[in-house]
């Protein structure tokens, strides 16, 4: 987008791109965590523990692409 066009961004459009970088680098920012306890769930034999913080973690990278995507659409 052009510096012309963020110009005519009115104060709500404006908030809602911060917001959306913001939830996408919140969501990394826990992705970490996630992944370490997928390795300490196995190792205290929670096998089907991990499977479902893996399915998480998979939503949230699902979840920011679509976040990245509607940013892109404004």
């Amino acid at each position: 987008m052009s510096a012309d066009g963020e110009l005519n961004l009115s104060k709500e459009e404006k908030t809602l791109k911060i917001l959306l970088d913001h939830w996408v680098d919140h969501n990394k920012s826990h992705e970490d965590g996630f992944k370490d306890w997928i390795e300490k769930s196995k190792s205290m034999g929670k096998v089907k523990t991990a499977e479902f913080i893996q399915k998480a973690v998979e939503a949230m990278e699902n979840a920011n692409e679509m976040l990245i995507k509607a940013k892109e659409n404004m």
